[in-house]
């Protein structure tokens, strides 16, 4: 999985970082909402104008590289002779729906080692049909439940 939040930038997973709040994004979705023409009642064809968050003026835009998660990279255990992800004890079964995130950094980028990047989200099965999402700043709760909705959708049930 992969996932770019362009509403946060990439420095706030950084010593010090910092994501913006809530209240400095309505300037910016002001625009962009005003940016779509309204059509008439009469009108037969409707238009929107095509703008992105990337092109977007104000906050969004100046807030740099957003931040990318990416899937935390499991470790062999061999005693069971499988690929495993550390849940520390959150996640009780074993599903395809399981996964970290973590920060997607440069590699040029001096930072901790691979097995000890913060988790940033995890999303696991404890039962039939129950779930359990732990996340941490920068993320939201909704934020956080979007990105573990949206693995329902790309992810086969195969269990």
């Amino acid at each position: 999985m992969l996932c770019t939040l362009h509403s946060i930038p990439n420095s706030a997973v950084q010593e010090g970082g910092i994501a913006p709040t809530p209240s400095g994004f309505i300037h910016s979705l002001e625009e962009q909402f005003s940016a779509l023409s309204v059509p008439k009642l009469n009108d037969p064809i409707i238009q929107f104008s095509s703008t992105s968050l990337t092109e977007a003026p104000g906050p969004v835009h100046a807030l740099g590289e957003p931040l990318v998660l990416k899937n935390k990279a499991p470790r062999w255990h061999e005693q069971l002779q499988c690929w495993c992800l550390n849940f520390r004890g959150r996640v009780t079964v074993a599903s395809v729906k399981n996964f970290q995130l973590v920060a997607a950094v440069d590699p040029s980028h001096q930072g901790p080692l691979p097995e000890q990047d913060p988790v940033i989200l995890q999303f696991g099965k404890i039962g039939k049909d129950i779930f359990t999402m732990d996340y941490r700043y920068p993320l939201s709760a909704f934020q956080a439940f979007a990105v573990c909705l949206s693995s329902f959708v790309t992810k086969p049930a195969c269990e």
